[in-house]
């Protein structure tokens, strides 16, 4: 594995409510092959879960639909602390560019969220189970690439935000690849695992989006 002052990108893996990101970082021992030149990182999110065990980006207690987006838009300031804290501490700070975000459940909220709302302009976005909680307008950075992962048996984040959040972002200039995986509920199967490392392998390898 490469030191990471020798890092050519960096991936910052962001997990989901209850859970920390120690357990992410399984993800970046299946991409070590696949990604040799990256470093990797995983956070945990700013706040104790107030439900239980670990960490938490914005509490879900009583969260609904209408409230939602206003949870994520007080999360920002922690949130971005966070990430650029890291992308500050791993020598990427004038390096944005090379930088992907790959986000589980609530961490895919808010790296769909920074998607949206363009302030951080980072190369990819990979969100496994997510859904688009950021209302409009959005104004996205044109050059990050996007892959949104979901199972179609998801009981907690319905497959249906894969579709919607894919349509808004689209609409708005993103660049969006999805999958669907049948009979898959709310988690990261290795074939999706796949699918994502060569995606952050390839959208790191291209051009940079016009």
């Amino acid at each position: 594995m490469n030191r990471e002052n020798e890092a050519d990108s960096l991936i910052i893996l962001l997990h989901g409510v209850g859970s920390n990101g120690q357990n992410m970082m399984a993800l970046a021992h299946a991409w070590r092959e696949t990604l040799p030149d990256s470093a990797f990182v995983a956070p945990d999110a700013p706040f104790a879960f107030d439900q239980g065990a670990g960490r938490q980006w914005f509490s879900i207690s009583g969260v609904t639909e209408q409230n939602r987006a206003e949870r994520i838009a007080a999360a920002r300031p922690a949130f971005d602390r966070v990430v650029r804290g890291e992308i500050e501490k791993h020598g990427f700070a004038d390096r944005v560019d090379r930088v992907a975000l790959v986000g589980f459940s609530q961490g895919s909220m808010m790296l769909l969220d920074v998607v949206a709302t363009g302030r951080l302009p980072v190369a990819v976005g990979v969100a496994f189970a997510g859904r688009l909680g950021t209302p409009p307008p959005h104004d996205p950075a044109r050059g990050t690439r996007l892959l949104l992962l979901h199972g179609a048996a998801d009981t907690v984040v319905p497959v249906e935000e894969l579709e919607q959040a894919r349509t808004v972002l689209e609409a708005s200039g993103v660049a969006v690849e999805s999958r669907v995986f049948p009979d898959v509920g709310h988690t990261i199967i290795p074939e999706a695992a796949m699918l994502a490392g060569e995606f952050l392998r390839a959208s790191l390898a291209a051009e940079p989006v016009a």
